[in-house]
């Protein structure tokens, strides 16, 4: 290992070996510290405090255990989010169960298809779900359970039945003089003991199932309070964007949030571009987290458009207007996003480069990080007053990062990690398992990237989008794409290979071109495929652009389903 890795490694060390705390205990401390204060509301609806939590919480124990769940048994939440979503996962792990969270954006068949392959106990749903699943598709569901009153859809089980339909008078018998603080007392869990198995959006076949343990939850909570802590304050309200049933949005949004005592609202309704910007406006997050589809569309509708005026143009290229003009645009943007949060992490996938950098020069404070459902999720992160353009940040303390590359400053290689975030495997799949950890416990994460001298690291592709010029070149796809997605009339890109060419498939910004006929739209894509080229070495050039109707279909954290362009060609 160069002297970079070895550094990591020893931040690394130092940290596993303070792995001891029990991850269920910063639930129950974060409860009875903030008892009293507001914890989860759903955006224009009902609010639940820290101690109605609590409550929901017990009755859900008592209901487990007089149905006979078992520690390690496995309970599936599926549906938008909100603060049921949230008690119902709280529930499953306070009490030693395992949840199987499941993307509300799945169709029925992979809904039925996890829920079997989970061997899923009980299903809470949310009204949309309900709609859609076919119980008898889960023949061994012993219940599904309604998450917006947690009434039950379907019973095979007369104990369940009988738990749910006599709850409040089983509570009441339990606590006759009121449940209280003193009475929080969760599952203390060990670190590799199994705590939810989230299932990969998956880009072909069927999607596996990430075994994640304790540890994995306590590395990221961990660091997140230890680096966002200080700067987020307890009691401050966050807004909830992203599925909690994404390791993304659950580790960074929710559970750290509910642990730092924050007051965490959810959007529970479909997240449409106005509402979530009415949310920023009303709730104002003491910290945004986002994938970079929200960050684009409001930085590409509402900013550009402003900036990219002669009058604004001629202003930020004088000197001594343009300090003051910059500062005045941040603002702007900052109102944008609510006017209160410490800054902006964007994650999920790459942030166009274009925004990046306007929001760099502008003074922003944004950054980006990477991560894996595999690592629950954080491999890297930097704060925003230490983040490097274009990089996705350094490893986290708890993480080793290694560049399988000679020369890792300079040519890419895979990104491959290990530490206490990592998975215990995949469910059931012993193969994929070793195919995706060596022997010595590297996990391979499919991602290519360069590491400089300070650690930051910088994402050029997957391994599996990479193709070969055709002189043998290793051409990255995303660079291209990021190019032409801040071209006119551009809305998104997909580079895809045809023989001996590229073929960029693009779909038009609808906005933009309103009111052109076919022939100016090909004129414009055609002047576009030739400013592209021009910007590009040759073996990366563009041979055409194929105009697209409709978006491209995309995995729930917004990449685009790659597999499904490739064979049309």
């Amino acid at each position: 290992m160069c002297r970079k890795q070895c550094t990591f490694a020893q931040n690394f060390d130092n940290c596993a070996m303070n792995l001891g705390s029990s991850f269920n205990k910063y639930i129950e401390d974060a409860i009875i510290k903030n008892w009293d204060a507001d914890a989860l509301t759903d955006f224009q609806g009902q609010t639940l405090q820290f101690h109605d939590v609590a409550r929901k919480i017990e009755k859900l124990h008592i209901a487990y255990l007089n149905c006979g769940i078992q520690k390690g048994d496995k309970i599936a939440i599926c549906g938008r989010n909100s603060a049921h979503w949230a008690v119902a996962f709280l529930a499953t792990l306070t009490y030693g169960a395992v949840a199987v969270p499941i993307l509300h954006e799945f169709n029925a068949e992979q809904i039925h298809n996890i829920v079997n392959h989970s061997e899923a106990r009980l299903l809470f749903v949310g009204d949309y779900i309900a709609k859609e699943i076919d119980p008898e598709a889960m023949p061994r569901l012993e219940g599904i359970l309604n998450l917006p009153d947690f009434s039950l859809m379907i019973s095979r089980s007369e104990q369940l039945t009988y738990a749910r339909e006599h709850l409040n008078m089983m509570f009441g018998s339990k606590y006759p003089m009121a449940f209280r603080k003193e009475h929080v007392h969760y599952h203390q869990d060990s670190p590799e003991e199994l705590a939810l198995i989230n299932y990969t959006s998956g880009t072909t076949g069927f999607s596996k199932g990430v075994m994640l343990p304790y540890r994995a939850l306590w590395g990221n909570l961990d660091f997140c309070l230890r680096r966002l802590g200080n700067h987020v304050k307890s009691g401050t309200p966050m807004l909830e964007i992203l599925p909690m049933a994404h390791m993304y949005g659950l580790a960074i949004e929710f559970i750290f949030g509910f642990c730092n005592g924050c007051h965490l609202f959810f959007l529970n309704r479909l997240p449409s571009p106005s509402l979530i910007a009415q949310a920023f406006t009303e709730i104002k997050p003491s910290l945004v987290v986002a994938v970079p589809l929200i960050i684009e569309k409001i930085i590409r509708k509402k900013v550009f458009p402003i900036i990219q005026s002669n009058r604004m143009k001629l202003l930020l290229a004088m000197p001594v207007v343009s300090k003051k003009v910059k500062e005045r645009i941040c603002q702007q943007v900052y109102e944008a996003f609510g006017g209160q949060a410490y800054q902006i992490i964007v994650g999920g996938a790459p942030l166009s480069k274009e925004v990046e950098q306007f929001l760099v020069s502008i003074g922003f404070p944004i950054t980006v990080g990477y991560g894996t459902t595999e690592c629950a999720p954080l491999i890297s992160y930097s704060d925003w007053t230490e983040f490097a353009p274009s990089s996705c940040g350094r490893p986290l303390d708890s993480m080793e990062v290694r560049i399988l590359s000679n020369d890792p400053e300079n040519v890419a290689g895979e990104i491959v990690t290990r530490g206490v975030n990592l998975m215990l495997g995949y469910y059931k799949n012993d193969e994929a398992t070793q195919l995706a950890i060596d022997e010595e416990g590297w996990y391979h994460t499919g991602d290519l990237a360069t590491m400089d001298a300070e650690g930051n690291i910088y994402i050029r592709g997957r391994i599996k989008n990479m193709l070969l010029g055709a002189n043998g070149q290793n051409v990255y796809p995303e660079e291209i794409e990021d190019k032409l997605n801040s071209m006119p009339m551009v809305s998104e890109s997909l580079v895809i290979q045809d023989g001996d060419k590229l073929v960029a498939l693009v779909y038009p910004d609808k906005d933009e071109v309103n009111g052109f006929g076919q022939e100016e739209l090909a004129a414009v894509m055609e002047q576009n495929r030739q400013n592209l080229n021009a910007a590009l070495p040759h073996f990366s050039n563009i041979s055409r652009i194929e105009l697209r109707d409709e978006e491209f279909k995309k995995t729930p954290k917004k990449s685009i389903k790659r597999y499904l362009y490739q064979a049309k060609i």
